[in-house]
């Protein structure tokens, strides 16, 4: 793995480019992940809504999936569900 510069080595005053999570995928993260089950989805948005990571996917005003890519298995998603249509699992090689 390349080592890369620590913050010491900016010049004062240097200003940095800005970021932008799309840039940065934080899946790889999570120990569970929701499943998304449409049969029990009412597509109240409540998932959508309360997402910090903007993971759930919407298209025409309904669940399309999760963007496991930005998802960090926080679980806000399937706490907030009144008909429980996201379960979260183990990821998979996170099993004990």
């Amino acid at each position: 793995m390349e080592k890369k510069e620590g913050w010491k080595t900016l010049p004062e005053g240097d200003i940095l480019e800005g970021g932008s999570s799309l840039k940065f995928k934080t899946g790889n993260w999570r120990s569970s992940k929701p499943i998304h089950h449409p049969e029990k989805c009412i597509n109240c948005l409540l998932c959508w809504i309360y997402c910090p990571d903007g993971a759930i996917k919407v298209k025409d005003g309904k669940i399309e999936g999760i963007d496991y890519d930005y998802c960090k298995g926080c679980g806000i998603c399937a706490h907030e569900c009144p008909k429980d249509a996201i379960e979260m699992v183990i990821e998979k090689g996170m099993e004990k």
